[in-house]
């Protein structure tokens, strides 16, 4: 197993002009992360080879692999030019994977308002098409392409199992967020148990959990359910990291994992508090 960090965790700093890229970088192996998850929100990669360089010039220099390259797309509700312009995104996301040197992609597939089990069932053959068309022309460049659970609509741990099996490619995986499930009201044990043979990707976050009588209010989000969810640093929230990351060993998995965190505390505490109890916790299951 190699234990890294998405850059996703430190967004925070990001976004408010805390840190750039290559801060974020050198934070990362600081605390002695093995990998760095791509996440360009904070920052572009799209027509931006300097940064592109950049970004492989450092990760060298500080002894960081590029582990996975984490993107959005929206396949539903999309026909003809529409639909095939968001695949040809997705596709330039692919190209700049490749840039980086990276051979691992995860790309969203949907986010609609309309998260029922029949939507998905109508929608699937579309998903899977668009899914099915990425994977082929990532697979000459040596890429696993996967799609996570998240977005509500493809979060339950079937629908994932359903969508990979309906592309049947594979290199075509998924990214598999322990934390996520939760949004699904999905215990994250059983879920994990259930896909962990399917993935190419591991992320590890962690949630505070309050059923839907108790509404904290502010910095809380609703779960498929009416369930409330906020983000907490790994360790510290209401999942059961110890039992999750036990699943993930017994499944046989031994790639890459990541650190999110998408909570209120310091973005670079909380990541390197996160990092460090993994770290200890995969080592004691």
């Amino acid at each position: 197993m190699k234990l890294g960090i998405s850059t996703y965790s430190l967004y925070k700093a990001l976004s408010t002009g805390e840190m750039n890229v290559e801060d974020v970088l050198s934070y990362i192996a600081e605390i002695g992360a093995e990998h760095v998850e791509i996440v360009p929100l904070g920052f572009t990669l799209t027509d931006n080879d300097e940064l592109i360089q950049s970004i492989k010039k450092q990760a060298a220099e500080k002894g960081l692999e590029l582990s996975n390259y984490a993107v959005g797309a929206n396949f539903v509700g999309l026909e003809g030019e529409a639909y095939q312009a968001e695949i040809e995104k997705v596709k330039r996301d692919v190209d700049v994977a490749a840039a980086l040197g990276i051979k691992r992609i995860r790309h969203d597939v949907a986010w609609t308002e309309n998260t029922s089990i029949g939507h998905f069932l109508e929608q699937l053959p579309q998903l899977a098409a668009a899914c099915r068309e990425i994977a082929d022309y990532a697979a000459p460049l040596g890429i696993t392409t996967s799609v996570e659970n998240h977005g509500y609509f493809v979060q339950h741990s079937d629908r994932v199992q359903a969508l990979v099996r309906a592309v049947d490619r594979d290199n075509f995986r998924t990214t598999l967020d322990v934390g996520n499930f939760l949004c699904a009201d999905e215990n994250p044990v059983a879920a994990v148990a259930n896909n962990i043979s399917l993935a190419s990707m591991v992320h590890v976050k962690d949630f505070y959990y309050r059923p839907s009588h108790r509404n904290p209010g502010e910095g809380w989000f609703p779960t498929g359910s009416g369930n409330w969810l906020r983000g907490a640093i790994v360790g510290h929230g209401d999942i059961d990291i110890p039992a999750v990351l036990r699943t993930v060993k017994a499944g046989g998995y031994d790639g890459y994992i990541s650190i999110e965190f998408e909570g209120l505390e310091d973005c670079k505490v909380a990541t390197k508090l996160g990092f460090d109890y993994v770290k200890r916790v995969w080592a004691e299951v």
